[in-house]
């Protein structure tokens, strides 16, 4: 699993095309600038700093600004964490910048603000070195001809460039966020509104993680066996001794039928709802087949207890959609993420990145969470 705070970005995907954006940026260092969370779960909110609010106002001024590079963009959310912020963003037209280009304009009109009202001079001041002298770098000194003051000189360099630029000044020097951001691409009308609806329940949710600790837990490195994984939820449903994989596989073996059609999925599914009612019963499945979606459905509706195996990793700042993080917040839930799926092996000489194998190895995985005793090794917790 990458260390990252960020999940990598999509591969293959047209970043300078039309599309729907959630996008996640981090404050350096985690520190709480934007506000204080208060109220409770059934009024929550965050106070706005005056640097939340900046940020706020730059978010909304974007389909502006970008307007003037002719990029046109349409945002539809946001909202200010207190150490960090969530926003969707809509690209209209084709561009000749990427997201990526959008989102480093942002940071560093943010940042750029944020020094005006921190340390009012440092944006303006004069580029601080002697570009004549022969040992400041030939980079820097073709760099700093371009620029009139060190604000705007330091928003053209690259992270390296800025680290060796304030070594050179013996200064620190620090962005308003992170180096990197989180995207997560909309994929149709109704996860859009979804991503918006997510945005806007931040502040409950935050709440909810404070309140409950102990069933909200997003632990980045746990040794459950012999395996890593990345886990959000109720980590004491490991604990339980009597844990039930349920796996379907797609058709009948026998009569080529739909499985989730047959008498023999009618009975299973029985026997799963027995344990389950007679109590101490985790059902483990990763919900990969039609059959074991729908006894995962099922777990989630009537709030059975349910360990779900996702293939999707657990990253610093992944959550869970609503549905699973009300699940979770009622202690039924425990979401894990095998950090070994993508090393695994072909199954049957298929390769393992296949559904195919995908399926075999996650439910291999469930069997052994089943006969699993004992208690989880947090290794790294958020």
């Amino acid at each position: 699993m990458n260390d990252s705070s960020y999940r990598p970005r999509n591969s293959g995907h047209d970043y300078y095309g039309r599309g729907t954006y959630l996008v996640t940026l981090v404050i350096s260092g985690r520190e709480a600038l934007f506000g204080q969370l208060s109220g409770d779960v059934m009024h929550p909110e965050v106070r706005l700093s005056p640097v939340g609010e900046m940020v706020r106002l730059m978010w909304e001024q974007t389909p502006e600004k970008q307007a003037t590079h002719g990029n046109h963009v349409a945002v539809h959310a946001c909202v200010c964490m207190p150490d960090h912020f969530h926003g969707v963003i809509e690209v209209l037209e084709p561009m000749q910048w990427s997201l990526g280009d959008i989102m480093q304009a942002f940071k560093a009109s943010c940042t750029s603000r944020w020094q005006q009202q921190s340390h009012p001079s440092s944006t303006n001041r004069p580029i601080s070195v002697d570009c004549s002298s022969p040992e400041v770098p030939a980079w820097l000194r073709e760099k700093a001809s371009c620029h009139s003051n060190e604000g705007s000189l330091v928003r053209s360099l690259s992270k390296k460039q800025r680290q060796e630029y304030y070594a050179l000044v013996q200064r620190q020097y620090r962005p308003l966020f992170d180096d990197n951001y989180d995207d997560t691409i909309c994929l149709d009308d109704r996860h859009r509104e979804a991503m918006i609806a997510y945005v806007h329940d931040n502040p409950r949710r935050a709440i909810i993680r404070r309140l409950m600790p102990d069933v909200m837990q997003r632990c980045l490195h746990v040794k459950i066996g012999n395996r890593s994984f990345g886990a959000f939820g109720n980590l004491f449903l490991l604990r339980w001794a009597n844990k039930i994989q349920v796996q379907c596989h797609r058709r009948h073996p026998i009569s080529g039928q739909l499985y989730e059609e047959t008498a023999d999925y009618a009975q299973q599914h029985e026997q799963w709802v027995a344990s389950v009612m007679g109590g101490a019963t985790v059902i483990v499945t990763p919900g990969i087949s039609r059959g074991e979606l729908m006894m995962k459905n099922e777990c989630m509706e009537k709030g059975y207890p349910l360990i779900h195996l996702q293939k999707e990793p657990i990253s610093a700042y992944w959550k869970p959609e609503r549905r699973r993080f009300e699940a979770c917040a009622n202690g039924r839930l425990l979401i894990l993420a095998p950090w070994e799926l993508d090393t695994m092996q072909a199954v049957n000489g298929i390769p393992a990145d296949s559904d195919y194998s995908r399926f075999h190895n996650l439910n291999q995985i469930a069997a052994e969470i089943c006969a699993f005793i004992g208690e989880a090794k947090i290794i790294r917790k958020q």
